[in-house]
């Protein structure tokens, strides 16, 4: 049996103000749908962690710097329902759009520092429509733990740093990154890839980790970003977006990896925009 489909806020809250007379802890999984095993392993984790969890679908228009691109994004709300009923989640929020941003909405959360650069520098204004979607969300489903996968890893530092400066009582918790046997990082935008472009975007991944094994042997970035690049190029990547070594705590850029830090990358594969990430040291 599926979860039921809540639309509206005042229905959310009946459930909330219920399960926390009761004691329950909640969890929350935000999604913008087109559900694959990544989001489902948050939903996993969300279940072990919480006495009832919600998913949340919404393909936040705050969020896209292209109106192409959230044209193009997949809805498969039938679907995704059907994904989750086997993982017994209590309710799959659908928001109205007037739920989120009602008429007359005029507030923007903006978080600077760790959305400077990266996704913030390539996607103005992109981060600033998902804090501020992203805080919505946590008030109105009142979870006291949220659920976000580290293929988006600078959106999960974006939206713990929102939380804690806003002083919203809840935990983000970052989730391994699920990928496909390819190795390709599981993405909703894999759906508008054809089999050719799934395999050549699957060199992405081995790419970063032999970059990232010759970082951990104490090469300098700078002298291995060019052949980086070239060997996505040479893979079939139409452009490079970025190629970026940045501290795992605030982002900032390193040159080396003497410290905790992650390998970024943003390339373009038929026209779609593909991210990941990859821990070094």
């Amino acid at each position: 049996m599926t979860a039921p489909i809540i639309r509206r806020l005042a229905e959310l809250r009946g459930k909330h103000r219920d399960w926390t007379l009761a004691g329950e802890s909640i969890g929350v999984v935000p999604t913008m749908g087109a559900l694959h095993a990544g989001h489902l392993s948050l939903v996993e984790a969300a279940k072990e962690a919480c006495d009832r969890v919600i998913v949340t679908i919404f393909v936040n228009p705050k969020q896209f710097n292209n109106p192409e691109d959230l044209a193009n994004y997949p809805r498969t709300e039938h679907e995704d329902a059907v994904k989750l009923a086997p993982y017994g989640v209590d309710a799959i929020y659908v928001p109205d759009p007037d739920e989120i941003y009602p008429q007359g909405f005029a507030t923007n959360v903006s978080v600077t520092g760790v959305s400077d650069q990266m996704e913030g520098a390539c996607r103005p204004g992109h981060f600033d429509g998902v804090a501020t979607v992203v805080a919505k969300l946590f008030l109105q489903t009142g979870a006291g733990k949220a659920f976000f996968g580290e293929k988006d890893y600078q959106q999960l530092l974006v939206v713990r740093r929102m939380a804690r400066d806003l002083d919203i009582p809840i935990e983000v918790i970052g989730c391994p990154t699920v990928r496909e046997t390819s190795g390709l990082a599981m993405s909703s935008r894999n759906l508008r890839l054809s089999e050719e472009g799934l395999e050549k975007a699957s060199k992405l991944y081995p790419v970063l980790q032999r970059l990232s094994a010759e970082l951990k042997a104490g090469a300098e970035f700078a002298s291995l970003e060019p052949q980086a690049k070239a060997a996505l190029l040479a893979a079939g990547f139409e452009e490079v977006e970025y190629l970026s070594l940045n501290c795992t705590e605030n982002l900032s850029p390193r040159d080396r990896a003497d410290g905790p830090a992650r390998l970024f990358a943003a390339a373009w594969m038929e026209g779609i925009r593909l991210i990941d990430n990859v821990p070094v040291g």
